[in-house]
């Protein structure tokens, strides 16, 4: 009874942190705090899920479930870096109200 609790408290996290990306992804203003929003969220939102569901199974697909989690914690920030360079390589711009930090000084600058 506790088990399916827990579980369905994980499952209905990660559905949270699965619309609060959504609702970052049409709200936010440029493709980088977009696109910080959505892996942010989607991150964790799939975590949740995935622990939620690695509660109900036997330990072939708790095995596998974990194998996924990992797999997702090391491939959507990579991916999320890969594209957040391709933009800013390519000239997207930054929202107006963004600014980019002066690596050099530390400050942050227009």
């Amino acid at each position: 009874m506790i088990l399916n609790i827990a579980s369905a408290v994980l499952i209905f996290l990660g559905v949270f942190f699965f619309t609060v990306g959504v609702i970052g992804l049409l709200r936010l203003p440029d493709v980088y705090t977009r696109l910080h929003a959505t892996t942010k969220c989607d991150t964790l939102g799939a975590g949740l899920i995935l622990l939620g569901l690695f509660l109900q199974g036997n330990v072939f697909i708790a095995i596998k479930l974990l194998l996924i989690i990992v797999l997702l914690w090391i491939t959507n920030p990579t991916a999320a870096h890969v594209i957040a360079k391709a933009s800013y390589c390519s000239g997207i711009p930054m929202s107006e109200n963004s600014f980019e930090l002066d690596v050099s000084s530390g400050k942050g600058g227009a």
